[in-house]
Parts: C-alpha cells; structure tokens; sequence
C-alpha cells in the first residue's frame, strides 16, 4: 500500500468529517457537557448518591412540625439549616403547598418506650429538587431520633449487631468515587465507541451513493481507500480524548498518568475502528451494520468487563495513579490483538477489493 495514497484519504475525510452528522452530533454534545459541566456533575451525581446532594445546599428551610411532642425536637434544634415551626397538620399542609415551607413532619402520640414503632410522616413536595435535599437533609434527623429510640429500647434486644469501623473519607467521598469510578472512563473511551460508529458510516456511503467507481478511477486501490478511512478515523480518538482529560483539568479534576490513558484509548479505539470496518465491508448497508456492530459491541463489553483489568478499571487506576506497571502488560496484550484484527481487516479488504463495485452493491 502507499501511504501517500492513504494520507490523501485520510485528508480528505477529515476535511469531510463537517458534514457527518455522527462526529457533528457527538462534537456538541462534548462542548454541551462541558458548558454544563458543574450542573451536569450535582445532577449525575446526585442519582449515583443522592445524599451527595446536601453538600451543595447552604440554604435554610423552614419544616412545619405537626403532632405531638417528643425527642425529634430536640434533634430539628440541633440543625441550622431547618428551622422548625409548630403547626396543626392542615395549616402546615398548606403552607407546603403554597411552598411557605419546604417539608411536613407529623408525629403520633406514641410514647417511646411503647411495643409498637413510632410511625413518623413526612411530607414533601413531589418531583421537586428542594424536596430532595430536604429529605437528605431530614433523613439525618431521624436517624438521630432513632438512635434514641434504640436506647430507650435497649432492653428488648435479644441480639446484638457487629460494630464496623470504618474510615472517614468526608463528604467527598461519593463524589470522587463518581468521578473517577465512572465518569472519567465513560468520557475518555466515548471518542472510540464514535469513530467506530463512524468508520461504518465512511465505507457504507461509497457502496449507497454510488461513488466507489469514481475513487477506484484513481491511483488509489481499494485497499489504500479503506486504510485511509480508518486512518481518519483513528486520528480523531487521541484528540477528542485529549480534549475530554483538558476540559476535566479546567474543571479542577485532576487526572494523572494522562498520557498512558490516551494510548489505553487509542488501542481500544484502533481496535473497534477495525471491528466496524470488518462489518462494514462485510454488508456494505448502513443500517445493517450499524445493527450488527452495536449488537457485537455490547458482546465485546460484556466479555470485557468479565476480565479483572479490563478497560475502564485502567482508565480508572490510571487516573487515580494506582495503576502500577501492569497496564503496560495489558497495553501491549491489546495492541498485540489490535495487530492481528489489522491484519484481518487487510486480507479481507483485499479479497473484497477484488470483486468489481458493481457486483459487491
């Protein structure tokens, strides 16, 4: 093959990349999450934890407190950002409703040390965020209130739990553990899902618009027209996982071993870049092999992740910095794969080369 040739259509698709809507589609939702970053992170955050939600509320909220009186009180007063008002039950319905309030609680007259549970109700405004870090917020109240509870009814235990200590990590901990365990790989390997949905879309719009024989005209081989493509393709991985690690940097994540990671990416890219263009070349027709390469890429995933360091555990341990000299290993088992699928992908290329455009469509 002649790598002049491949340059020349490597060049051109990238040139021609504006106008497919794959790249196009996925290079603004990258700029969207990263306009939005702060509020995208305290929203996905908060449905990985929720009560991760509380430490980005330094408002006060005002509680109405219905019923009767007991400890839970005391421990409303232990907080300054509830401030409790005692109310009848409807009054404090509704001044919820009209939003004088954010959260009802209403406590029966049950005395402590009764044989049944004190059944407590709070009420909260529905598919409101305010409510959900209200609730956060009053969770850690009951909790408080139930501790008591237990005391008060410690001569009832027939059975004792197993104290657990564990380190305090502070309120950061669900936080990173997001951040690095799940949005940082998702990131950094979203460029190599794209292009290999890309080259797809590269090879199959020669077969559909008919334009195979004009670029076979050329001294270009059919052979050198799909390395040129997958070259293309390749290009972009590197670079838009770059640009995802820059924008994480500028948010004040920092992610070590930058470097590594790209060329974790990089292989894992190569590798499914070839996987589409083997399918690609096989049924020639979009829509069919878009089918087939998300059905055999969930596949791939899937064995994937049955293996101990599979790629998101390196993209993770990397970022982190405990990775240790055992990615390289990896790295090169993955490169040593992507070589022989290489190889494949070319064999083929050329046998398919050999039938005319005209029969292949």
């Amino acid at each position: 093959m002649n790598a002049r040739h491949i340059g020349i259509v490597a060049k051109k698709e990238l040139l021609g990349l504006s106008a497919e809507k794959t790249i196009v589609f996925a290079i603004l939702l990258q700029v969207f999450i990263a306009m939005f970053s702060s509020f995208l992170m305290v929203g996905l955050t908060a449905m990985y934890d929720p009560e991760a939600l509380e430490g980005y509320s330094t408002a006060t909220y005002g509680v109405g407190y219905a019923g009767a009186d007991s400890a839970l009180i005391d421990e409303f007063e232990k907080r300054d950002d509830l401030i409790l008002h005692r109310m009848d039950l409807s009054p404090a319905l509704a001044a919820l409703r009209d939003r004088k309030i954010a959260a009802v609680v209403y406590v029966p007259d049950t005395p402590p040390d009764a044989e049944g549970p004190v059944a407590i109700t709070l009420y909260l405004v529905q598919n409101d965020l305010q409510s959900s870090v209200i609730n956060v917020k009053i969770k850690e109240v009951l909790q408080g209130y139930e501790r008591e509870l237990r005391e008060v009814r410690a001569d009832r235990m027939t059975a004792f739990p197993v104290g657990l200590n564990f380190p305090d990590a502070g309120d950061a901990e669900s936080f990173y553990e997001f951040v690095y365990g799940l949005l940082i790989p998702l990131l950094v390997l979203l460029p190599a899902i794209v292009s290999a949905a890309l080259i797809i879309d590269l090879i199959t719009e020669e077969y559909q618009r008919q334009t195979l024989d004009t670029l076979l005209s050329t001294p270009v081989t059919f052979t050198e027209m799909v390395a040129g493509k997958i070259a293309a393709c390749f290009a972009i991985v590197p670079v838009q996982a770059g640009a995802w690690i820059l924008l994480l940097e500028l948010n004040g994540i920092a992610v070590a071993n930058a470097v590594p990671i790209l060329l974790h990416v990089s292989a894992a890219g190569l590798f499914l870049i070839l996987l589409g263009a083997a399918i690609a070349l096989h049924y020639r027709e979009r829509t069919s092999a878009q089918f087939v390469f998300s059905t055999g890429l969930v596949v791939v995933f899937l064995l994937a992740m049955a293996i101990p360091y599979n790629p998101l555990n390196i993209v993770v341990r990397l970022a982190v910095g405990t990775a240790g000299p055992v990615h390289w290993l990896i790295l090169l088992l993955v490169s040593g794969a992507t070589a022989l699928l290489a190889f494949a992908v070319a064999a083929y290329g050329r046998r398919v080369g050999k039938i005319s455009p005209t029969a292949v469509r």
